[in-house]
């Protein structure tokens, strides 16, 4: 079973990144086409690979999300070492579709890195912020909505995109940010996209607790 669940966040994080880092080569830039299409691509890729192999896993496909889900009880550590590991297989193996199938170019087109006028710190903030919020979503919506979640999920990373694509790059997920940075040849910047979610997703778990309580019933 376990192996299943592995090989199944690295299939949907494949999956999930190759649509995602695919639209970045054929919209990317920060045109009309590209602030529309690309946003929605990454939340429907998510959405593709939720329904593929959520129901095996668990659907994370995201290093933060596999922290917030340990520190919530939700999945062991052990369990969690090999998704991580999973995720950023799948998501470096989606870079190396698109190089092998257009060129680096393309890949590093998709590399996460703060916009023209934010500074490091204002994307690792950017970055901390939209994710605790993020995690927050999936938290309260795969306990409270189960049957809800596989449609806010990917629309809540959509908003996220449309909201700080141009500013941090969006990434809100170290292998997202791994995949394209490795295989597009630019670590540069990785370390805000490393810290930022990692450090959103504990935040997030906090305000889901402090807020949720995590025993009572749903509001009716």
């Amino acid at each position: 079973m376990a192996t299943r669940k592995i090989l199944a966040e690295l299939a949907g994080t494949f999956l999930f990144m190759f649509i995602g880092y695919a639209s970045v080569a054929a919209f990317g830039g920060a045109d009309v086409a590209g602030l529309l299409v690309v946003p929605f691509s990454f939340g429907f890729g998510l959405l593709a690979a939720i329904f593929a192999f959520g129901h095996i896993s668990g659907g994370h496909f995201n290093p933060a999300v596999t922290v917030a889900m340990v520190l919530d009880g939700r999945t062991s550590p052990t369990d969690a070492a090999g998704y991580i590991v999973a995720q950023v297989v799948g998501a470096i193996a989606a870079g190396g579709a698109i190089l092998i199938a257009l060129s680096q170019d393309a890949v590093r087109a998709g590399i996460t890195a703060p916009g023209s006028g934010t500074t490091d710190i204002g994307a690792l903030i950017l970055e901390v912020l939209a994710t605790a919020g993020f995690l927050a979503v999936i938290l309260a919506s795969t306990k409270r909505a189960p049957g809800l979640a596989p449609i806010a999920i990917p629309l809540t990373l959509v908003a996220i995109h449309f909201a700080t694509a141009t500013l941090s790059g969006a990434s809100v997920n170290p292998a997202r940010s791994i995949g394209s940075a490795l295989v597009g040849g630019d670590l540069a910047a990785i370390w805000i996209y490393l810290v930022g979610p990692i450090a959103g997703a504990a935040l997030g778990w906090a305000v889901y607790k402090a807020v949720d309580g995590g025993g009572e019933e749903p509001a009716t």
